[in-house]
């Protein structure tokens, strides 16, 4: 019979997980739609392009969400299931209020797990294929500054003309192996070789530098160059803080490799800490999400903890930022910052799950 029952839970939770997160993601691809068409509204494109763009970044977002997600989720649940008297049928078969949150709890467990480890690694292919499109894109639309496996890739538009920038990573406040390729009407005039360049302002001090005259068929060389930029370390070092495009797995694995091609270790930690504490995090919300909802068999109340779901869920998100903007200005422990939240909900739960076992 308990097999029964913990099936027939599951069951009933992951239907109402299943409707949470295709709501999520409809209005997620309607409102991302929106700005994919405005991104491309001066090109002269099919609008099957931003569908499909924001089909490939939409999942991420839903992957970050997840555990806002999995706390709406459980409270509709809950709130059904209380309605409804299904809880009191299964407390005759010997089933406590503690004993159904912990079985949808340790379910939404491996939930994260298997988020973490089979969709992962598809989201961070398709933001890939995102950021990788909108950056081809934005050739046209006169900005791009990028990162991807190739190193720093960057477009500065001026009146007379453009100049494509490539360089083989970002060290400290320095790019290293770096070529420039200056356009007139669309023509390539001049190509720079330099071996790094300093870059804390706009006007780049570069060493060891080639210059080639492709008119006049010429090469020059200097010891040091001044190259005037839009861009500067710090505008650069911003790009490095989206990990999205790589998966958990390929963090662990590649660890030392995207520290050396430019990314920092506490960026990394940062992301990996984060990833990790997914599946405590789901574990957590359902228990919170119970503490609000079990305990109380007044059905008018429904729109009272739809409220507090609400509230509860951008209480938490701007709590986790507020923890990280404290590591970030070295407040507290980076690490530490991303277990807070984490940490302060598990206090929260453990007193509120001996209150409602009672019940």
């Amino acid at each position: 019979m308990d097999k029964i029952i913990n099936k027939y839970l599951i069951l009933k939770f992951s239907k109402t997980f299943l409707i949470t997160i295709l709501v999520f993601l409809c209005l997620g691809i309607i409102l991302n739609l929106f700005e994919e068409i405005e991104f491309f509204k001066n090109l002269n494109l099919s609008f099957v392009l931003p569908i499909i763009l924001s089909l490939s970044y939409v999942p991420t977002l839903i992957l970050e969400l997840l555990p806002f997600i999995i706390f709406i989720s459980s409270m509709f649940y809950f709130l059904h299931l209380r309605s409804s008297k299904d809880l009191l049928s299964i407390k005759v078969f010997g089933y406590s209020n503690l004993k159904v949150i912990l079985i949808l709890s340790f379910f939404s467990f491996i939930l994260g797990l298997f988020f973490l480890l089979a969709i992962n690694p598809i989201t961070s292919t398709l933001i890939k294929y995102y950021e990788t499109e909108k950056a081809h894109y934005s050739m046209d639309i006169d900005h791009l500054v990028a990162v991807n496996k190739n190193g720093v890739w960057m477009k500065e538009v001026s009146e007379s003309g453009y100049k494509i920038i490539n360089a083989e990573k970002l060290n400290n406040e320095n790019l290293e192996k770096i070529s420039i390729y200056v356009f007139s009407n669309d023509k390539l005039i001049k190509r720079f070789e330099s071996k790094t360049a300093k870059v804390t302002t706009n006007t780049w001090v570069m060493k060891n530098v080639y210059i080639y005259d492709i008119e006049k068929k010429s090469r020059t060389f200097y010891d040091n160059y001044e190259f005037e930029s839009n861009n500067t370390a710090e505008k650069i070092k911003s790009l490095y803080k989206n990990l999205n495009t790589v998966s958990f797995l390929d963090l662990i694995i590649n660890y030392t490799k995207l520290n050396e091609k430019g990314y920092s270790k506490n960026l990394l930690n940062e992301k990996i800490n984060k990833f990790a504490s997914l599946p405590v995090f789901l574990f957590l919300m359902v228990i919170l999400a119970a503490i609000f909802t079990i305990g109380s068999l007044k059905t008018k109340q429904n729109y009272y903890y739809v409220l507090i779901a609400i509230f509860t869920c951008v209480a938490i998100y701007y709590f986790k930022d507020l923890s990280l903007a404290l590591a970030h200005a070295e407040k507290i422990n980076l690490i530490l910052s991303v277990w807070m939240p984490i940490i302060i909900i598990t206090l929260f739960c453990s007193i509120g799950v001996i209150q409602i076992n009672e019940k």
